[in-house]
């Protein structure tokens, strides 16, 4: 008797999983396409679609907690195959994987999206990628769960999570869409969605050390062209025409994310903006200044140029790439009473960042 109710409840609970369980169509009427080129295909025993480059979006559902699987089938080749998810106008989640970087330290990404940019120069590291060793002949099975803040990923049905996180944006229910590959597509197949919120469990995210004394705060000016920076001559007429009414404040205690107040698509043209200090001097002193930006930097001390820069994606290796740290210095001649700093940062792709911080502040008010 206790075998067979046993037995009912748990043909119960399979049933009432998959019903829970939304296996997503591969057709046009359930995916939109926004990809360079695709084809759906059977392969490798699966019905399949393969794509390249560009995001296809799942038509219909709007995601706020659960569970997103996968199956894909990489290869050796370059490229970022991943999934988009609570997708809300320029803002989402992601993860990634990278096939080429397999069984490194970075073989794969969790990071946000924030007004349009990805911002994986910042939130790099253990606390947000793993090692990995995929296996090119045959497929990798992806999970992900996510119940409000947190998610996880799970590989190849591995019982354990691979990587928890803590998610960037305030839950809200949004869109999903995959990523392809750059020169070479992905197979992906399999897609299920349940929406029944999970429990997570083996909730261990990792670690950052913060950085002493970082800058707390900064004001940000409305965006321009980098090439307005040309003429230092013009510097203080451009800053008397730009807009001052932005704040940006430092994530994890290592750097400020311009995309939080600045987009830099859209209708109003521009890749750069100013990121200003107020430093008031108990005397005139010389001070060492510790800053980091992503991706190129002009520096100045009371409007007079002092510093140019580049700090982005493979610009200084061809692995280099281009993330946030106090990999740069400047000495600042610091008059007594009020002295302003500015660094214009401008931005390709990766991350719109900037870091700072006096090792020594004694004899200083930053504002």
């Amino acid at each position: 008797m206790n075998k067979t109710i046993s037995l009912s409840i748990l043909f119960l609970f399979n049933l009432f999983f998959s019903f829970s369980q939304e296996v997503i169509s591969l057709d046009t009427v359930h995916l939109k396409m926004n990809t360079s080129s695709y084809i759906f295909e059977d392969f490798k025993g699966y019905k399949t679609i393969y794509f390249k480059g560009g995001t296809v979006g799942l038509k219909d559902i709007s995601f706020l907690n659960g569970i997103i699987e996968y199956d894909i089938y990489i290869t050796e080749d370059r490229g970022f195959p991943g999934v988009y998810f609570r997708i809300n106008d320029d803002d989402a989640e992601q993860f990634y994987i990278r096939p080429h970087q397999s069984g490194n330290p970075d073989a794969n990404q969790a990071t946000p999206v924030t007004n349009g940019l990805a911002n994986w120069q910042f939130y790099f590291g253990s606390k947000y990628s793993f090692p990995h060793n995929y296996n090119f002949d045959s497929w990798t099975h992806v999970k992900i769960v996510v119940n409000g803040r947190q998610a996880q990923v799970f590989l190849d049905y591995s019982e354990t999570p691979h990587l928890s996180w803590q998610l960037f944006h305030e839950p809200k229910a949004g869109s999903i869409s995959f990523s392809g590959g750059l020169f070479r597509g992905f197979h992906i197949a399999n897609i299920k969605i349940d929406q029944q919120t999970p429990v997570i469990q083996n909730f261990e995210p990792g670690t950052r050390e913060p950085i002493e004394n970082v800058v707390g705060e900064w004001t940000v000016s409305s965006k321009f062209e980098e090439k307005e920076l040309e003429s230092p001559q013009t510097i203080s007429s451009l800053m008397s025409r730009l807009k001052w009414n932005k704040k940006i404040y430092v994530e994890e205690g290592v750097a400020s994310n311009i995309a939080r107040a600045i987009k830099i698509d859209g209708d109003v043209p521009g890749n750069t903006v100013f990121a200003r200090l107020t430093i008031t001097s108990d005397k005139d002193q010389v001070k060492l200044f510790d800053f980091g930006y992503s991706d190129r930097a002009v520096v100045f001390l009371n409007n007079k140029p002092i510093y140019k820069g580049t700090n982005g994606f493979q610009t200084r290796d061809y692995r280099y790439l281009g993330t946030i740290g106090l990999f740069d210095a400047v000495y600042l001649d610091l008059k007594k009473g009020k002295n302003t700093l500015l660094i214009a940062v401008s931005e390709d792709f990766g991350g719109w960042l900037v870091t700072g911080r006096f090792a020594n502040p004694e004899g200083l008010k930053i504002k």
